[in-house]
């Protein structure tokens, strides 16, 4: 498995805290706490009227007849609003009932109820899909050297399939026994499988049929059963002529200055890429769950799924892709960059997971389809989602979500929080402030790594401890030390003619001590 995306593009922080403490003081953890749950939903209702107004902006702009949006932070949707109607025909406002179909953010349904069938053990991602639908085992390759397409592959979008949005769509209503033939005979490749991210509803349909038949049940069923009601998601299904008509957004086309009604579409075998229609509600209690995966703990686990498995939905990231935001987000924003914004994507199971200039690290995923247009984004480490909902075709509102949670990390509510230091790296911050002021590296050998004097032999060290001592002065304020992880952080002191930057690295030893030590002066 590919490690976790990790910060790519964040901006060196500026330390906010300096305590007045000499070098050899007790190295200190950070002291900012979490807003209290009370506080933390004012300050985000606080935030509403500013939100708001980008949503109807986003509404008025684009044609779009209704809208329904939200915030879910501490557990719960903390802002809901709807805008516009639910039908042209019948002017019904939108609210917080109102029933939407999400396209393609349908996906995440889909790959979590496959990772929670592997987890029961009834079928693996590195298996070649056609173990479990058969009929990929007639499907020739692009090349004879072309590997078989793994379940891993149609979650990744990496299975060599031709991205198909226009055509995908509109294969919802798509019989089972079409869906077969169709499998049976075969589909053209647009690369060798494992090689490249296209982005592929086919793949997720097929992923739907491993469903059905690993579980011995319709996909919809085996997704309700895993994660729907287990929820309490009474209003979210893939059949929208089961839903009470009163309840439903009525989906719509602008064309040509006027709105057309889009037709509906029935349950079918591709449904498992876009096929959900789920209310702000349901889908807060959704979105709830899967920020209570964030952090990793001790907690007992209280399902759906464990929480390392929905964690891995932003896992097994391929094909890193680098370019320029959306420019149409910058004039959402109280304060758009100077110019482009850089961000980095990947491709987890169901989640795109992105680094850019001004979020840092958040997950998303948008939905396009007739009639409809939705997105989510969430900041797990931080508890935080914006979602939108939208009635009319591939109207999702992605620039209004976007300037929401910028304004909600300008609050202090959407960024990560910093990771905690582990006492074994607190012992190695206090040896390394113990060695700096006796500019002796062996003033603490039991807190050295065998590695230390061997990469570099004490004489060498001192000789260089002594050069930036003599540069900088006396150090008389050390800030808390600055967590990368448990096992490695970054630290600054203030000195009388400079700045001290340094950072220490523990190793992975049953009593961790530090394996690299490094000062720098500024």
């Amino acid at each position: 498995m590919y490690p976790e995306l990790k910060t790519i593009l964040q901006s060196a922080a500026a330390l906010l805290l300096m305590a007045s403490a000499s070098p050899q003081a007790r190295a200190q953890e950070p002291t900012a706490k979490p807003l209290e749950a009370a506080a933390q939903t004012a300050l985000i209702q606080s935030l509403a009227p500013e939100i708001r107004a980008g949503f109807a902006r986003f509404a008025r702009e684009n044609h779009v007849p209704g809208l329904v949006w939200g915030v879910v932070a501490d557990g719960r949707l903390v802002l809901v609003e709807g805008i516009g109607v639910r039908s042209l025909e019948s002017r019904a406002p939108v609210d917080a009932d109102t029933r939407f179909r999400i396209a393609s953010m349908s996906k995440a349904f889909t790959a979590l109820t496959l990772l929670g069938l592997r987890d029961e053990g009834r079928l693996r991602l590195d298996e070649p899909a056609e173990t479990y639908v058969p009929e990929l085992k007639g499907w020739s390759g692009p090349t004879t050297d072309a590997p078989r397409i793994r379940v891993r592959d149609l979650l990744a979008h990496a299975a060599g399939l031709v991205t198909d949005d226009p055509w995908g769509d509109r294969q919802t209503p798509l019989a089972e026994a079409d869906f077969t033939r169709l499998l049976a005979a075969g589909v053209p490749f647009s690369r060798v499988p494992g090689e490249a991210y296209e982005y592929s509803n086919l793949g997720y349909a097929t992923l739907g049929r491993v469903i059905t038949n690993v579980s011995g049940r319709p996909f919809e069923s085996q997704v309700a059963a895993t994660i729907f009601r287990p929820l309490g998601m009474a209003s979210t299904g893939y059949d929208v002529f089961e839903s009470p008509a009163a309840s439903r957004a009525l989906g719509y086309r602008w064309q040509q200055g006027e709105w057309l009604r889009e037709p509906d579409m029935a349950r079918g075998a591709f449904g498992a890429m876009g096929g959900v229609e789920t209310t702000a509600n349901d889908y807060a209690r959704y979105a709830s769950w899967l920020l209570s995966a964030w952090p990793a703990r001790s907690d007992a686990e209280a399902g759906p799924l464990k929480r390392a498995t929905v964690r891995e939905i932003v896992q097994g990231l391929n094909f890193v892709r680098f370019g320029s935001r959306r420019a149409d987000i910058d004039t959402y924003l109280p304060t758009p960059p100077a110019g482009p914004c850089a961000e980095v994507v990947a491709y987890g199971m169901g989640f795109r997971v992105i680094e850019d200039c001004d979020l840092g690290h958040y997950l998303t995923h948008t939905g396009g389809y007739p009639g409809y247009g939705s997105v989510l984004m969430l900041v797990p480490e931080a508890g935080i989602a914006v979602f939108g909902f939208a009635n009319r075709t591939y109207a999702a509102p992605v620039p209004p979500a976007y300037a929401a949670m910028a304004r909600l990390k300008a609050a202090g509510l959407a960024a990560a929080p910093q990771p905690a230091a582990s006492p074994q790296m607190l012992q190695g911050y206090r040896a390394a402030a113990a060695i700096w002021a006796a500019a002796n590296i062996e003033a603490e050998p039991a807190r050295l790594a065998i590695n230390m004097l061997m990469d570099k032999p004490a004489k060498l060290w001192n000789a260089e401890l002594a050069s930036l001592k003599a540069k900088l002065g006396s150090c008389q304020k050390m800030a808390p030390v600055e967590p990368q992880s448990a096992m490695a952080a970054r630290f600054r002191w203030a000195c009388e003619r400079g700045t001290v930057e340094g950072s220490l690295l523990m190793a992975p030893t049953p009593d961790p001590r530090i394996q690299q030590l490094v000062f720098t002066a500024r």
